[in-house]
């Protein structure tokens, strides 16, 4: 499976993130060689998707809404892929032969 680039740039910008100070979203930009327009719109899926939040002001930028020790990989691309699945057993209604409730997928639950 790969990631789509705006993934890897979400990925990205939550690693930059994860100090303790609030950081402009053009200095990861710059840092992460990723245009401010799109380092901008994947702040805005962050945002909406609740991993990340924006501080006005001087001081201003963007920082995680909790440590990146409780953020997974798959968290954010949960966010930046609503769709995707990373094996076909994970999609909306599919039937998983190995997960049933008698005897779950352990796989499938770690999934």
């Amino acid at each position: 499976m790969l990631i789509t680039r705006e993934c890897d740039y979400a990925l990205r910008l939550v690693r930059n993130l994860s100090t303790d100070d609030v950081t402009s979203i053009s200095k990861i930009a710059k840092a992460e060689q990723i245009s401010n327009a799109i380092a901008y719109k994947v702040a805005g899926k962050l945002e909406k998707g609740g991993l990340i939040e924006s501080e006005r002001g001087n001081r201003g930028g963007y920082h995680l809404t909790r440590g990146a020790d409780k953020i997974s990989i798959l968290d954010v691309y949960r966010i930046m892929e609503p769709n995707g699945a990373i094996n076909e057993c994970l999609k909306s209604g599919a039937d998983c032969p190995l997960n049933k409730g008698y005897k779950p997928c352990a796989v499938h639950h770690e999934l």
